[in-house]
């Protein structure tokens, strides 16, 4: 590269770290303060975005940009107010569950309003034109956005180190327990910071207009990179979400100048997973305080009760029936829940016994799905043989992946199989030669003694059945009790011989078998796999499920999987904006029943 290009893509990469600055700070405050995995901050971006275009057209560009910003976070504060303040004390998980819900929401609400169609906004006034740089062309609004980003930081600087609510935010940040001990008021404390980072989102979505259309993808999109920004700078730490922008963004930028723009969606997560590996709390975050008291033990599983059992084997029994008395689409549904019922388990099998949670299961359903179509394709193997060697890859992924991420904990162990689960996501969408790229494979069809969609039921319920049958017996032995009592008491499983991390690898890897069976049974299903099936979305469907169904109950995640299974293709078949509803009734589920369905069927058991 010559001088002028290097130059070129160091101010690229300089523009592109100014946005993503933005709404990676408020997130990391956000995360920071209130411990909430804010799914839902991407779509206060995408807000951001289609509000900055609908008001450039009444009050002119440079109006609507803090106009859209002030919207976006006066709407921040109602969802703050309205929902998140009932959920601050229930798990972790559950928020996570209300904020994907709330991203549904906030989707459709931006489809009915704008339509789907992408957006274009006008370029920025006094800014339009480009200058010399170098002997190349630079734009005159990248510059300003060069500009903007360290405007923003020195501000929030001064606003977290020169005033009263900026300390409360920073003790909040590093020792929660102990600001409430010293009576800050948090409730308000946390709308605030909820309101600020909402700002902070709004404000640069808007700015993002004159460079790309507003669309309905952009919001998973930037809460994946917001994601890495913040983990990567450490959480709650504004100078290390500025520091972490600019690696980050300087990363993909030389990327594309080198001429490697297939490495630029795994560079940044491998970037991530190598920061959590040797750094777990952040080049610039501080490692959290160790919490105080005795901490609330989790209620056992007890072992399924007779009356339990028995309808159980009745369940199996009458979906054995079904082909019997219905045909045709409902055996379609019936797969699909049955695939995912044993794709959630599985995730229940580390979440539950083992305390280990993931937010990127998907890649082993995903692993085991590719790994079939490429065996029967590919490798001209016959269905079975595929059907039956694809989970080991799915098991070898969740092996490989599995060894790092038991070392962490917390949501730094999560953040780290989110990384991986990207990885996997970024070599499947760009291996064209193996995969097929965004395109998929196709052409994945069972064996002709299985074509039919009654032969193929049967043996998804066998296989399926088999599986979580295995999965809850292992719960209730020797090693299953290793899992929680390492769950429960780390030091005390260590002080009589129980190898903590050993068990929970095992268990890391029993669980992407699982789910690689699953992946397995779709791929064939279906007929086809895209890089979809193993993107954050499944992993979220996956989260979902367990606890729609109750994360503390043995058979929660098969009643989660079926009724949001069933919810979707409902919703999706009869009405135009479906996933608001899931998300209206995802949001209902989270008030009314936070401990999950499987409370109501069959208590704690």
């Amino acid at each position: 590269m010559s001088y002028s290009s290097i130059l070129i893509q160091f101010l690229n990469g300089l523009a592109s770290a100014s946005s993503l600055f933005l709404v990676a700070a408020g997130l990391s405050l956000i995360f920071g303060v209130t411990r909430i995995v804010n799914f839902a901050h991407g779509s206060l971006y995408m807000l951001g975005m289609y509000l900055a275009v609908w008001l450039a057209e009444r009050v002119g560009f440079w109006a609507a940009v803090p106009l859209a910003a002030a919207i976006v976070a006066l709407f921040g504060s109602v969802v703050e107010i309205s929902l998140l303040r009932r959920i601050y004390k229930a798990p972790e998980l559950l928020q996570l569950l209300a904020t994907f819900a709330l991203l549904l929401v906030i989707k459709d609400a931006a489809l009915w309003i704008w339509g789907p169609e992408d957006l274009l906004g006008p370029r920025a006034p006094g800014f339009t034109g480009a200058v010399g740089i170098a002997g190349g062309a630079f734009p005159q609004y990248e510059l300003l956005l060069i500009v903007l980003g360290p405007v923003v930081f020195v501000f929030l600087q001064l606003i977290l180190s020169k005033t009263r609510w900026g300390i409360l935010v920073r003790a909040a940040t590093q020792d929660r327990e102990m600001a409430s001990a010293l009576g800050v008021n948090q409730r308000w404390l946390f709308t605030g910071v909820f309101v600020l980072g909402a700002l902070l989102a709004g404000l640069g979505g808007a700015l993002q207009v004159p460079r790309e259309p507003a669309n309905l993808m952009v919001d998973l999109t930037v809460i994946s990179d917001a994601f890495v920004v913040v983990v990567v700078g450490g959480l709650g730490s504004i100078p290390g979400a500025f520091l972490a922008a600019l690696l980050i963004a300087e990363i993909k930028a030389f990327c594309i100048g080198l001429g490697f723009s297939e490495a630029t969606l795994v560079m940044e997560f491998m970037v991530m997973a190598a920061v959590l590996v040797l750094r777990p709390w952040g080049l610039l975050g501080r490692m959290p305080a160790e919490a105080r008291g005795a901490g609330t033990a989790q209620q056992p599983l007890a072992r399924p009760s007779p009356r339990l059992l028995r309808m159980l084997v009745a369940l199996v029994a009458a979906l054995a029936l079904v082909p019997l008395a219905s045909g045709g689409y409902t055996l379609v549904l019936l797969t699909d829940v049955l695939i995912f019922a044993l794709f959630a388990v599985s995730l229940h099998f580390i979440m539950g016994p083992a305390g280990l949670y993931s937010f990127g299961h998907a890649a082993y359903f995903g692993l085991g799905a590719y790994a079939a179509g490429i065996l029967f394709l590919q490798g001209k193997m016959p269905m079975e043989l595929a059907l039956a060697l694809a989970p080991l890859a799915a098991g070898f992924g969740a092996l490989v992946f599995g060894w790092f991420c038991v070392r962490l904990s917390g949501v730094y162990s999560a953040m780290l199989t989110l990384a991986f689960a990207q990885i996997v996501w970024s070599a499947a969408f760009q291996w064209d030669a193996l995969t097929g790229g965004s395109n998929g494979i196709v052409g994945i069809w069972p064996a002709p003694w299985l074509a039919s969609k009654t032969a193929y039921y049967f043996l998804t319920l066998l296989f399926c059945a088999l599986g979580i049958s295995f999965l809850w017996k292992a719960i209730y032995s020797p090693f299953g009790y290793a899992l929680r009592a390492g769950r429960d008491s780390p030091l005390r499983a260590d002080a009589i011989g129980i190898d903590v991390r050993a068990a929970q690898w095992a268990a890391f890897a029993i669980a992407g078998l699982a789910a690689g069976i699953s992946g397995a049974l779709y791929a064939f299903s279906k007929g086809s796999i895209s890089p979809e099936a193993m993107g954050i979305q499944r992993s979220v469907d996956g989260l979902v499920m367990v606890m729609l169904g109750g994360i503390q109950t043995l058979t929660g995640p098969v009643w989660g999987a079926a009724l949001y299974t069933w919810l979707q293709d409902a919703a999706a078949r009869n009405i135009d904006y479906w996933r608001a509803l899931v998300g209206i009734v995802i949001l209902a589920l989270v008030l009314a029943v936070p401990q999950g369905l499987g409370t109501l069927v069959q208590g704690r058991k």
